[in-house]
């Protein structure tokens, strides 16, 4: 039986999914449970996540996105070099606005203004701001801030640009799939997962089914992605992982932190414009596959709406994973250089 807390969160959760698909909002099952939680959270309700089973649901994104990567795939990854490239410029300069903007305007502590302003995973940030003695729940509120305001822009801004259709289902039925076909993504779900977490790699629960898919799918063993059930369960738990980090927000946090986390969003949305139009003059990337790959919301979540969408998941998601490589690799250093004084 879940704890109350957790209890509270599936019914914000499910409301917020309801109110989506009554209203025919788009990807109803992720931005509605992020959006059901904040409204509960705001309203003073105690909210947990969904531990251990969330973080399970959330390997089978990991499994859909390696199902999309095929011999023609690797192929074309050469092609992209030099979108590819710009990636860690990419990161810089939202580390250069990023960081003083934190530090200077906001007044956020050293390791609180430097792991806030870094585009890297929310867990992974969470973490070495942690263990650098930063405010692990500025830092949080900060992060929770920046891929919901981008996560729900992105399809408003999908929709208004491109007229891209967000209701259609991510995948086929569970019936068209073969039943042999998903024993083996459950199996590569679970085993990558466990496996990437013993290895200590970034992301364990989106990676290692990631990899252990995509070794399969490039084996030719598996020929198709989880069905739109999984995926619309996926897209639940991702959307309550981002919502109940809102659970007991104070009115100073909510000033302080979510204001800030929401001004970044903003500051970030603009520089990803400016590498988009960038990109666009020397890429030959279709303009959503571009949007998707320099929009730094969660990878988790843009490689939902990629899916959705119908873009090519793999191209946005290798540009996503380059980025968080990136930021987990460099940034300690870069704050411990940055910090003395």
């Amino acid at each position: 039986m879940p704890s109350r807390p957790r209890r509270t969160t599936l019914v914000a959760a499910s409301l917020g999914a309801a109110v989506f698909v009554v209203l025919g909002m788009p990807l109803p099952l992720l931005l509605g449970p992020m959006l059901g939680c904040l409204g509960f959270a705001l309203a003073g309700a105690r909210m947990e996540d969904m531990g251990g089973f969330g973080t399970f649901m959330r390997t089978f994104l990991g499994v859909a996105i390696g199902a999309t990567v095929t011999p023609e795939l690797v192929a074309e990854l050469p092609r992209h070099a030099p979108t590819l490239l710009l990636v860690p410029v990419f990161v810089l300069v939202i580390g250069a606005v990023g960081y003083p903007f934190f530090r200077r305007v906001m007044g956020f502590d050293h390791p609180t203004a430097f792991y806030s302003a870094m585009p890297g995973g929310l867990q992974d940030m969470l973490i070495f701001g942690q263990e650098a003695g930063g405010d692990v729940r500025a830092m949080s509120l900060v992060h929770a801030t920046r891929v919901l305001v981008i996560v729900t822009a992105a399809p408003v801004l999908l929709m208004a640009l491109y007229d891209a259709d967000l209701t259609l289902p991510p995948g086929l039925p569970v019936t068209a799939v073969p039943v042999h076909e998903l024993a083996l993504m459950l199996a590569a779900a679970v085993v990558g997962w466990k496996a990437a977490e013993r290895a200590k790699l970034f992301g364990a629960s989106l990676l290692g089914p990631m990899i252990a898919t995509a070794a399969l799918s490039l084996m030719d063993v598996i020929h198709f992605r989880p069905p739109a059930e999984v995926i619309w369960a996926a897209q639940f738990f991702i959307g309550i992982s981002v919502g109940a980090k809102y659970t007991g927000i104070t009115a100073r946090e909510l000033r302080i932190d979510v204001g800030a986390g929401l001004a970044f969003a903003i500051l970030l949305s603009l520089i990803s414009l400016a590498f988009i139009e960038a990109v666009l003059l020397i890429s030959p990337a279709p303009t959503l596959d571009v949007l998707l790959a320099f929009l730094p919301g969660g990878q988790a979540e843009m490689a939902v709406i990629a899916i959705v969408t119908g873009a090519d998941v793999a191209f946005v998601v290798v540009h996503h994973l380059l980025r968080i490589f990136i930021v987990i690799t460099a940034a300690p250093f870069v704050a411990r250089w940055l910090g003395r004084d």
